[in-house]
């Protein structure tokens, strides 16, 4: 490990997480890492970082921290509190949520960090598991100019669109959008798989050629495959998914901007995930239509 990067200790090791903080790991970075599963923690170990047992054990050395958690109240619980990160790490450290909360849960994180001379950034990314596994996130920053050029080097081993999208706040709320128009575009694609089953078209023939024209996109690239093996193995859940509409819808309501189709693929969403599919990739929403259009669910 290079002596003159930063520290780093990095907080939740999930789906998108783990391949993330052994970038880091692969790039030079001292990482320590902590989650609630030691099968996770054992893995980044195997991959060169360090494990740790706790969140005030992960952060009390380091010179930049990285939480990856579901949600909101999972960034509040490892954030707040006698073991949490703000009350664990020394001043001046730079703490980097790239977790996908509500906009107003990072504007209260980086005023309360203020307070503890704690530097915040909002860093939530797109791109799914391949992504993460291929370091081509993009990621969607709110915060200082300072802090983001200081994050920027780390940024740079995860992903490839990396983007200062204004004051703290302001990259949960392009995620948000983000996590909107990924959501319309599966349900289109869903809908548009089961027009061309039904007509008998061959179905991967017709997959390539529409995504070579304008119908063509990030979301059919990485989710074709999905579609035509039915496999919904989980890259980015349903569940998660349904959180993230539930905060593009509550944040559009707060600025009046109406979202009539988004607020319909919420609704569909919430339908997936109450028939007991919030396990499964984004991708299943398949399985919605193949339900309405009366036929058998596969995979």
């Amino acid at each position: 490990m290079s002596s003159t990067l930063p520290k780093v200790a990095w907080v939740g090791l999930g789906i998108m997480g783990s391949p993330m903080a052994e970038n880091l790991v692969k790039a030079g970075y001292d990482v320590t890492g902590h989650t609630l599963e030691q099968a996770k923690i054992d893995r980044l170990a195997a991959a060169g970082g360090t494990g740790a047992a706790s969140v005030a054990e992960a952060v009390r050395d380091a010179d930049v921290v990285i939480t990856m958690v579901p949600a909101s109240p999972q960034v509040e619980a490892i954030a707040y509190g006698p073991d949490g990160i703000l009350e664990n790490v020394r001043p001046g450290t730079l703490l980097i949520d790239m977790s996908s909360i509500t906009p107003q849960t990072s504007v209260n994180l980086a005023k309360n960090a203020q307070d503890k001379g704690v530097r915040v950034l909002d860093a939530p990314v797109s791109g799914g598991e391949a992504g993460a596994v291929e370091a081509v996130l993009s990621i969607m920053v709110g915060g200082e100019q300072s802090d983001f050029d200081a994050a920027l080097p780390l940024f740079r081993a995860l992903g490839r669109t990396i983007v200062l999208c204004g004051p703290h706040g302001s990259g949960q709320t392009v995620k948000a959008a983000n996590q909107l128009i990924v959501a319309v575009n599966l349900q289109a694609c869903a809908e548009a798989v089961v027009f061309l089953e039904n007509s008998g078209v061959d179905l991967a023939a017709a997959l390539d050629v529409l995504n070579g024209g304008l119908a063509g996109s990030t979301v059919l690239t990485r989710k074709k495959e999905n579609f035509l093996k039915r496999d919904f193995a989980p890259g980015f859940r349903i569940d998660l998914h349904h959180k993230d509409m539930g905060i593009v819808t509550g944040a559009a309501r707060n600025v009046g901007a109406a979202l009539p189709v988004g607020a319909v693929v919420a609704q569909l969403i919430a339908s997936l995930r109450a028939q007991g599919d919030g396990g499964l990739d984004h991708s299943a929403l398949l399985r919605a239509v193949e339900r309405l259009s009366g036929r058998p669910v596969q995979g």
